[in-house]
């Protein structure tokens, strides 16, 4: 199924080739008014870094209970979560399902106890509590943050291409992006399990940018627009990269935010470690110029990070807030 998702090369924007943004502007317009998905080569990202990443997930899940208890999920959307801690409600596709079958642990920008923000005790800006027996681990983690957002900020200008925008246009509102990486690990699942178990039921995601590294454990499937389930392939040397319901908003709807779900009925245990980006925490996103006509008038009012992200976290994590209204807010 490779051929249903598209595949955006690099290489010639790595180069400096005339041409190569709009180029890939073009690319990624396509893919995100038709599929929803594409897939990424040429990033520059060493294969090590990734394999690195996968392993320090393998040996945070292995610890003792206890030990992954000790970073309690929080309400900045930081911590460990244990298997079924979560039930996907916001962004849900064909209705609320049970608890998914998979345990996580979330970081996201390793700010100092001291910074304006965490002193302010501001939502989603807190500190990242680490595991105290895994050496090397932090490091693994944040080596590959840093990757993936640098990847994420080469792609943006890719974005504003796609949308007819000046190349810059966004650079003001990503100074510092806001992200989360996602260590999940998918326990095998029997293959007598109910129809409804999944180690993450249908949803769409609720970031801007997401990119996932390449599993070689197979579990990953997306619903085309054409409301086909398709297998999602592994390429080696790629990343896959989707857009959630943030993207979806900021664009009035032009763009897509596809829904995917993942069971791991293959007889492994299996690993994953998506990274979401979204812009600057204050960034103010108001519907994009280009991607409103007399046909589309504007569907939302501004919003920023915090109030998106609050009505999600809400609904999904359990601390619910005013997240009965998220659902709405945030569209289909």
């Amino acid at each position: 199924m490779a051929d249903e998702i598209p595949v955006l090369d690099l290489a010639p924007l790595r180069e400096g080739r005339p041409g190569a943004l709009d180029e890939l502007g073009a690319q990624l317009r396509r893919a995100f008014t038709e599929v929803g998905f594409y897939f990424v080569r040429n990033t520059g990202v060493p294969e090590a870094l990734v394999q690195a990443a996968f392993a320090a997930a393998a040996r945070f899940h292995a610890q003792p209970l206890e030990a992954k208890l000790a970073l309690p999920f929080d309400t900045n959307n930081q911590g460990y979560l244990p298997f079924r801690g979560n039930t996907t409600r916001m962004n849900a596709v064909d209705g609320i399902k049970p608890p998914n079958a998979n345990a996580a642990v979330f970081f996201k920008r390793d700010l100092p106890a001291d910074h304006p923000d965490v002193l302010a005790g501001r939502r989603f800006r807190g500190v990242n509590r680490w595991p105290a027996d895994l050496p090397g681990f932090r490091e693994a983690a944040l080596d590959y943050a840093a990757a993936m957002e640098d990847l994420g900020r080469r792609l943006v200008p890719v974005y504003a291409a796609a949308l007819g925008l000046p190349h810059d246009w966004f650079a003001d509102k990503f100074r510092e992006p806001m992200f989360t990486l996602r260590m999940t690990h998918y326990p095998q699942q029997a293959p007598t399990a109910p129809a409804d178990e999944w180690g993450l039921a249908p949803h769409a995601d609720t970031s801007f940018m997401t990119i996932l590294a390449q599993n070689k454990v197979p579990g990953l499937s997306i619903r085309l627009p054409d409301t086909r389930w398709i297998d999602a392939p592994a390429l080696d040397g790629h990343f896959l990269v989707n857009g959630g319901m943030m993207l979806r908003r900021w664009t009035n709807h032009v763009f897509l935010a596809t829904p995917h779900r993942v069971t791991n009925r293959s007889g492994q245990e299996r690993y994953a470690i998506p990274f979401f980006m979204d812009c600057s925490y204050d960034a103010v996103m108001a519907p994009i110029p280009t991607c409103v006509t007399p046909d589309n008038p504007p569907r939302y009012p501004p919003f920023t990070y915090p109030e998106f992200m609050g009505e999600y976290s809400g609904a999904n994590y359990g601390q619910r807030g005013q997240a009965a209204a998220g659902v709405a807010l945030q569209g289909a």
